[in-house]
């Protein structure tokens, strides 16, 4: 067996460990059963995941991952959280934007990710980003719910913004690379011929710490949710209509924790909750939008 140093191992180290040829390690990897990732046309193995992966299996077991840690990963959404936590469903949180938590799931880090990708060729909303990824995997993606996104400014709009190009030359609280909203608004940017002319302040990893940023006059718009630009009393410039879906393991869908969530959300008390905000269209929660298998 060789030493095996570094985060990442390449398809000949991981073929030595598991004693099977590079061949196999590629059919496990296109397949989805063996956590990988893919980086300038080369396959990658996290050295921790898989390290999980095979504590998860018997001898020869070469199939899905048993168990999923019980966490929630991906796009963060208030409702979601608070969804989460009134449940009891006991998961855990690891909100960190919607492609980062592709990845993690994909490496099999939780048991579901919520996601708002737009794909700017078809219009539509998060599928032709998994469509191919997770092609013939265990996986559902279902829809949480059509969300308003749009500027979050201070109160009375004393900037008096009105559209994306109004944004030329101020302050613009961004989220994380990874996060959905920030690929959206870099694109709307170089749409408006904004691209490189505003003045991005630190990265809110969350939605409530970028609107917080203009609350506390840190920046002067953030491209963030209207449910939480009225929660903190703030201004509020429509942009766009989003679906915010959650992709699951299938497996996991019947476990204890997923189910306590889903009961949660078929009770009133989702649909008290969404009459106390704006901005949150629930009527389509639980139609799936890809199956994966």
């Amino acid at each position: 067996m060789p030493e095996l140093a570094g985060e990442y191992l390449t398809t000949r180290e991981v073929a030595e460990l598991l004693r099977i040829k590079e061949r196999k390690v590629y059919d496990l990897a296109t397949s989805g059963d063996i956590p990988c990732t893919r980086a300038l046309g080369k396959l990658l193995f996290q050295r921790t995941a898989l390290d999980a992966w095979l504590a998860r299996h018997g001898s020869g077991d070469m199939g899905a991952p048993a168990v999923f840690p019980t966490v929630f990963l991906g796009s963060h959404d208030p409702l979601l959280e608070w969804a989460l936590r009134e449940s009891g469903s006991g998961a855990a949180t690891y909100f960190d934007g919607s492609l980062d938590g592709l990845d993690r799931f994909a490496d099999a880090a939780g048991i579901a990710t919520g996601l708002h990708i737009f794909d700017r060729e078809t219009g539509a909303w998060n599928v032709p980003t998994i469509s191919q990824r997770f092609l013939g995997k265990p996986v559902v993606l279902v829809e949480w719910a059509w969300r308003e996104r749009g500027l979050i400014v201070q109160p009375d709009n004393p900037k008096k913004f009105g559209k994306i190009a109004d944004l030329k030359g101020t302050r613009i609280v961004p989220r994380q690379a990874q996060a959905g909203s920030q690929v959206l608004l870099a694109h709307l940017l170089k749409d408006a011929g904004l691209d490189g002319a505003v003045k991005y302040t630190h990265a809110a990893r969350t939605e409530t710490d970028a609107a917080l940023a203009v609350l506390d006059g840190q920046a002067d718009a953030a491209f963030g949710l209207l449910s939480v630009a009225k929660q903190y009393r703030l201004d509020f410039i429509p942009v766009i209509r989003e679906r915010f879906d959650l992709l699951v393991w299938r497996s996991e869908w019947f476990e204890d924790p997923f189910q306590k969530f889903l009961e949660l959300c078929r009770s009133p008390l989702l649909a008290e909750r969404v009459t106390t905000l704006e901005g949150y269209d629930i009527s389509g929660f639980g139609k799936v939008h890809f199956n994966g298998k």
